[in-house]
């Protein structure tokens, strides 16, 4: 039966509808639309937090001079788009020696919006994973001064340790903070089988709008390890994890579990 209705584009009755906490993307050929058609999903699209800018005036008082760095540590394109805001905003010219290292391709690649982009001084890891990161900035370290910019409320702790523990010279200024938006409508209007999420904040901002929030049987996907340490720490189960080796997208993590499931 499950494969007859695999033909139809359809997965285990138990699995209709999705949440991806993140906002609708801007092309119809994003592999989440193709991902619906294929298993016959509904696929909604709302972010939990937004971001806020800290203004140049307040970004001063860290006292952390942008020039003086060699080196610069990317997780996410939010982190970039503040990181060359704040630049801006403050006339710092940003040396064409400086090198970037960036948790995943896709993130090194939104570089090519700033800068002019040479591989010589883009790195980013094999497969999305902090550690394949860590592999790549371990052979180009030497002598580099590192900035990590990050969320005031929000850094990766296991890049900040991993720093420490090599030694490596380094700040973290905060350009950019996170706020959790109103998702009681949404989630109160419509029931989810899975919903996804791609930021510790956006856990937190699940629990301070539901406050004791139950799972029952929603999937939880998660996307990176700090992200999936806080639907652990929520107290939630954790159904679906990338970045994996085989998974390294949360469309590949989804459709591997999507196929799993109409196996049962």
């Amino acid at each position: 039966m499950l494969k007859n209705e695999a033909k139809k584009g359809s997965v285990a009755p138990s699995i209709k509808k999705i949440l991806i906490t993140q906002p609708r993307p801007e092309s119809d050929k994003s592999p989440y639309f193709e991902l619906g058609k294929k298993y016959g999903l509904a696929l909604d699209f709302h972010p939990f937090i937004r971001l806020e800018g800290i203004p140049a005036k307040d970004f001063r008082k860290q006292k952390i001079d942008i020039s003086l760095y060699t080196a610069v540590i990317f997780t996410s394109r939010n982190a970039i788009d503040h990181f060359f805001r704040i630049c801006e905003e403050m006339k710092v010219s940003v040396s064409q020696d400086t090198k970037y290292f960036c948790v995943t391709e896709a993130v090194a690649l939104y570089l090519q919006k700033f800068i002019l982009y040479r591989k010589r001084k883009v790195f980013y890891g094999a497969d999305g994973t902090n550690k394949s990161m860590f592999d790549v900035i371990n052979k180009h370290k030497e002598n580099e001064r590192f900035l990590y910019p990050c969320s005031e409320n929000q850094q990766d702790n296991d890049i900040v340790n991993w720093l420490k523990s090599h030694k490596c010279e380094f700040a973290t200024p905060f350009m950019y903070r996170t706020i959790s938006n109103d998702v009681k409508t949404i989630l109160g209007e419509h029931e989810y089988d899975i919903i996804c999420f791609f930021t510790p904040s956006g856990v937190k901002s699940l629990m301070e709008n539901y406050p004791g929030y139950k799972q029952n049987g929603t999937r939880i996907g998660a996307f990176g390890s700090n992200t999936s340490r806080a639907v652990e720490e929520a107290g939630l189960r954790l159904d679906i994890k990338a970045p994996q080796p085989q998974t390294p997208s949360m469309v590949a993590a989804l459709e591997q579990f999507l196929a799993a499931e109409l196996k049962k």
